[in-house]
């Protein structure tokens, strides 16, 4: 099992910055691709943000130039840094990924999720 643990969430005001950490924890041999995901009220849960194992990124149109992705691989943990913070960026955020307890075994976990919350 593999449980991850979000921090950062928060209420902040539009313009501003947060970064939100995600760290995981139990039996891990290998991590593949990690991402943060968000669910607005009456929305569906959308990717934000993605990262490979080799490091390489892809974001939402919508973050692109304000949010970046990153991971440390040495601390399990992914973080998502967000500048110039819209109200549309209001939403509940995932992070998940593909972990591996051996080399042929590997499943997608999901965290408990984190608030933000862009509001003046």
């Amino acid at each position: 099992q593999v449980q991850l643990v979000e921090s950062g969430g928060g209420l902040v005001q539009p313009g501003g910055s947060l970064r939100l950490s995600c760290a995981a924890s139990g039996s891990i041999f290998s991590i593949n691709a990690m991402g943060w995901y968000r669910q607005a009220p009456g929305k569906q849960r959308e990717l934000v943000a993605g990262i490979t194992g080799g490091g390489s990124t892809n974001y939402a149109d919508s973050v692109k130039g304000r949010f970046t992705i990153s991971r440390d691989n040495a601390k399990n943990t992914v973080y998502l840094q967000m500048n110039s913070l819209k109200p549309e960026d209001t939403a509940v955020y995932y992070c998940n990924g593909d972990f591996c307890r051996s080399s042929w075994a590997c499943n997608i976990y999901w965290g408990q999720g984190t608030q933000v919350t862009v509001s003046s």
